[in-house]
């Protein structure tokens, strides 16, 4: 088990530090690709060794990629064609990575982005995005969520609104709750099993894993605007492991933050996740975060000054024998450090005191 950064293009100086961090692996998050990427939005084999190469050059592990699904999971229930046409570039980029020896992609199920409803002042006064099923509104929605690869207005009033990004090809082919037609339970469910059974077969042969980031946040019962989150609790996440349990291409970005967000005790919530899925060796990557609170009414935080024992955390991981990275994700904003290189230095740092001392 070791600490590594999941990164959104980044020049050859943010590799640097990376490494002179101590981080030993990668994942590159960059939605699309474009280092990859053919006009058509398939991989190209040689520039994903290129791309690998040069992560190497840096004395660190590609970890993965993101896999880039757009609006597959809407389309699949609205229209079908192009859904399959998605489908069809997936498969070819899961071969691509496999043929460059890049071993796992991650994807989201997300289709109408991570809620956000604001805003609050954290440590310092940094910005941290908050979720309050109560406070929920479309116009909250569209300003303070997270949209593919695009950030949330930090409240300020000085940074880009993602309203202005919604319709660019960062923000993922997701879309607002509010536009979304309402998607029930049997509907969430239709679309992730047919996702899941269209691309396994393709990331078998190539030997690439599927690390799915499940549902951020866990919805209230009845969801938001009629649309379910199915993947937002630990029951969802076992049915989606029922799907292919026996298939070691099938599994998880286990996001630590995410899954704290199901639970009004996140800590206890946590640690029987990593109980339950790190023996069966469905945790292929962690994003090791914390949040403050819990089910329905939380906000982002530092790993230090969260509601979930991280250090609890990381013995969990070590008990069922989890080996791989950990990486910090959805870190505050601040003016004073508007790349965030600073607050994740500190998360790699905490995270590399826990694994020195548990």
């Amino acid at each position: 088990m070791y600490i590594g950064e999941q990164l959104i293009d980044p020049t050859d100086d943010r590799l640097r530090l990376s490494a002179q961090l101590g981080a030993k692996g990668i994942v590159i998050d960059t939605r699309p690709n474009r280092d990859v990427c053919n006009d058509d939005g398939t991989w190209d084999v040689a520039r994903l060794k290129a791309q690998k190469a040069r992560i190497e050059s840096f004395g660190m592990k590609l970890e993965g990629l993101a896999l880039d699904i757009g609006s597959v999971l809407l389309d699949s229930l609205r229209d079908r064609p192009k859904a399959e046409q998605i489908v069809a570039r997936l498969c070819q980029n899961i071969r691509a990575a496999g043929a460059a020896g890049v071993p796992m992609v991650k994807y989201t199920v997300a289709m109408v982005g991570i809620t956000r409803t604001g805003v609050t002042e954290g440590r310092g006064g940094m910005k941290c995005p908050t979720f309050k099923a109560e406070e929920y509104s479309a116009d909250s929605d569209s300003r303070f969520s997270y949209w593919g690869t695009v950030l949330p207005e930090d409240g300020s009033g000085k940074g880009p609104s993602p309203k202005a990004q919604m319709k660019s090809a960062e923000a993922g082919g997701q879309i607002l709750a509010s536009a979304a037609g309402g998607i029930s339970e049997a509907d969430g469910w239709k679309a992730i099993e047919y996702l899941v059974s269209a691309l396994l077969p393709a990331a078998t042969e190539a030997k690439v894993r599927l690390a799915c980031h499940p549902h951020d946040p866990a919805y209230p019962p009845g969801g938001l605007n009629g649309v379910h989150h199915v993947l937002g609790s630990l029951e969802g996440m076992r049915r989606f492991i029922a799907l292919a349990p026996e298939n070691p291409y099938h599994g998880f970005n286990f996001c630590q933050g995410t899954v704290a967000e199901m639970a009004r005790d996140p800590t206890a919530c946590v640690i029987e996740a990593i109980r339950e899925f790190g023996p069966q060796k469905k945790i292929y990557m962690v994003h090791f975060r914390n949040i403050k609170g819990g089910y329905l009414d939380f906000r982002e935080a530092m790993p230090d000054e969260g509601s979930v024992d991280m250090a609890a955390c990381i013995r969990a991981y070590r008990e069922v024998g989890y080996e791989g990275v950990l990486c910090p994700d959805h870190v505050p904003l601040s003016d004073v450090d508007p790349g965030r290189d600073r607050f994740f230095a500190f998360c790699l740092g905490y995270t590399q005191g826990l694994l020195q001392t548990a």
